[in-house]
């Protein structure tokens, strides 16, 4: 048995552009009203919620800073005012450094781990602890399977993500269900082109790249369903499950 969303509220951090914008757009898409979290980039915050508008849907712009806990920890209890109640959670936002062994530092471990990890983790307790029941959906990495030797940073912070995943699944059961959606190959970095994924291609047993609605429609998937807990979904064109060596890095 699945749920019906409309009607329903969500927040999705890091909502207002990317992957998040698609997942956005995508709850509208099914009726469900949408907390759109944004950090810096309040005009595209903006023209998304005039988009959700113009679908017939109830949304609003929520603003914090991951970096500031005073901020972060009042986004629940600030959405659950501003929509008068709160059935969804997508941890969506991220910071995407990069760092390799050679050159990642602890002040950018830290940084990662607060951004990725910590942030995440406090807004699903806050979550379980003021609303009491619904869904959350944690955005993880398809390379948690393997490693990212230009992204260490980040990539151990998505481990930290995935591992907390399940154990929020476990303790906020049975009134609060807890996935995660592990993205793969889907946008290239910010300041990059296409070229920068399109040759990255071969690592993928499909040999092509997702979309960002590819990855919304997973999220959706798990925020209906109602009797699946504690995994994560890999998007990634069956990459997961091949050995990163075995194909063309973004390092060499």
């Amino acid at each position: 048995m699945s749920d019906d969303l409309h009607g329903k509220s969500a927040l999705v951090t890091g909502a207002a552009k990317r992957i998040g914008a698609a997942i956005s757009l995508a709850l509208a898409s099914e009726g469900a009203k949408v907390i759109l979290h944004y950090h810096g980039s309040g005009d595209q915050a903006e023209r998304l919620r005039d988009e959700i508008t113009a679908l017939g849907v109830q949304s609003w712009l929520i603003q914090a800073d991951f970096e500031k806990p005073q901020e972060y920890e009042t986004l629940i209890e600030r959405s659950i005012a501003t929509a008068g109640g709160l059935d969804m959670l997508v941890n969506n936002a991220s910071f995407f450094p990069v760092d390799s062994l050679a050159t990642v530092t602890f002040e950018s471990l830290v940084r990662n781990m607060e951004i990725n990890a910590w942030v995440p983790f406090v807004l699903s307790r806050d979550f379980a602890r003021l609303a009491g029941h619904g869904k959350i959906v944690n955005l993880v990495d398809s390379r948690t399977h393997d490693f990212d030797w230009t992204h260490v940073g980040y990539i151990l912070s998505k481990h930290v993500l995935d591992v907390l995943t399940r154990v929020t699944a476990l303790r906020y059961a049975p009134t609060i269900t807890v996935n995660g959606v592990a993205p793969g190959l889907i946008l290239p970095p910010p300041g990059e082109d296409e070229s920068y994924i399109d040759r990255l291609t071969q690592t993928v047993p499909l040999k092509r790249h997702g979309s960002p609605e590819d990855i919304a429609e997973a999220v959706v998937y798990l925020l209906k369903s109602d009797f699946v807990t504690g995994e994560t979904i890999s998007v990634d064109g069956g990459r997961h499950l091949k050995e990163y060596e075995s194909g063309p890095r973004p390092d060499k």
